[in-house]
């Protein structure tokens, strides 16, 4: 078998008769000079210093230099306070933070007057405590990754929600019970003084605090280095990446959903009790502000500055929404109108299917606990 060999390079006209092994050699040669052609223009490599027909892929996070001879570190990328996103989200974060507080301020000036004590003076404060909580966690979301501050803000996500929701689920319960209690009985329902409420509410609220505790034992919290692109070096806290802040919110969603069960089956009760329409249109708002947000959430993909301004946003909504629904027709009876902050009694006559005549204690009693005296009102029932 004959083959022909250029002694300049492979494939030249110039031929000679060689044997076999020469072919051998040829393609070699051709082998070794592909092998270079790769490496100079393969994406994210270098030449290897100690072998020049061999590649090496550069690490995550980092490029090549223009001559592909060593790896450049890309900066880091985050979420920075000084981005138009952050802004934004910061931006509703003060509003709502401004308006907490005025809220605040005006309820402890009339801390003694009806309307605030019927609201439920205990519990009112600590609701109010979680919508200022749910409007400062965006401050620390936008804080640079760091572990401490994931853990912060891993753990403050879901405690603020739970604080919002445990209030208005010991409300409603509340509300709940004292109606059908005035329905059956004369008898007081138990658990309804303010010290009973504030022991449920802390109860509800140390679920969410033991969840927490639990997530961060067994998987602590840390700041990671995600790479979605080969151009790309994001810091970032690890529960972005993943789906694990479902943990985190998994405990307040049951807790909305029950309030909202609580708001539908106390929807047609006597118009005293407005507050638990209020608690009802503050739930429906809510859920549809989740049901946007969970695919937007999961949609965005690789886009982790947008995931966190989007769940600082939501946050930030969901607290509106509870403020201007349950405080601003307080504030406007207070402000506008105190010539209607006065004791009422919380059982009108009612309309209701058959006939019966019943007795119950005035409800005063039962909403604000000042007083044993019991009045018996006569229904007649149509």
């Amino acid at each position: 078998m004959y083959l022909y060999w250029s002694p300049k390079r492979c494939g030249s006209k110039r031929t000679h008769q060689i044997h076999r092994n020469q072919f051998a050699v040829c393609r070699a040669k051709k082998a070794k000079l592909s092998n270079i052609s790769r490496a100079k223009n393969a994406a994210g490599t270098i030449r290897s210093p100690t072998d020049e027909t061999r590649c090496e892929v550069c690490p995550g996070g980092t490029l090549p230099d223009s001559n592909r001879q060593r790896c450049l570190e890309i900066p880091e990328a985050f979420l920075k306070a000084g981005s138009s996103w952050a802004i934004g989200a910061m931006t509703l974060s003060v509003a709502g933070i401004a308006i907490t507080l005025l809220v605040i301020s005006v309820f402890i000036k009339h801390n003694h007057t009806p309307i605030v004590k019927a609201a439920g003076r205990e519990v009112s404060y600590v609701l109010l405590s979680g919508i200022l909580l749910c409007y400062l966690i965006t401050f620390v979301l936008v804080l640079k990754p760091t572990d401490i501050v994931c853990a912060v803000q891993r753990f403050g996500v879901g405690f603020c929600f739970t604080v919002v929701y445990a209030a208005l689920l010991t409300k409603t319960n509340r509300i709940s019970r004292i109606f059908n209690a005035g329905r059956r009985t004369v008898k007081r329902p138990k658990f309804i003084s303010p010290k009973s409420q504030l022991v449920i509410c802390t109860g509800l609220i140390s679920i969410q605090v033991l969840i927490n505790g639990v997530w961060m034992l067994v998987s602590p919290p840390k700041v990671i280095h995600y790479y979605p692109s080969r151009e790309s070096n994001i810091l970032v806290c690890s529960s972005f990446i993943n789906t694990s802040y479902v943990i985190a919110f998994g405990y307040p969603i049951v807790l909305i959903i029950v309030c909202t069960v609580y708001a539908v089956l106390t929807r047609n009760i006597p118009e005293a009790f407005n507050e638990s329409k209020h608690i009802g249109f503050t739930m429906y708002t809510t859920c549809v502000i989740w049901l946007a947000f969970v695919p937007l959430y999961f949609g965005i993909g690789n886009h982790t500055p947008l995931r966190i301004t989007t769940m600082s946003v939501t946050i930030s909504l969901s607290a509106s929404v509870t403020i201007v629904c349950l405080f601003s027709p307080k504030l406007y009876i207070i402000l506008c109108h105190p010539e209607r902050n006065v004791r009422q009694s919380m059982m009108p006559n009612m309309k209701l299917t058959g006939t019966k005549t019943f007795t119950t204690s005035n409800t005063n009693a039962f909403c604000n606990n000042s007083t044993r005296r019991r009045s018996s009102l006569t229904y007649k029932v149509l």
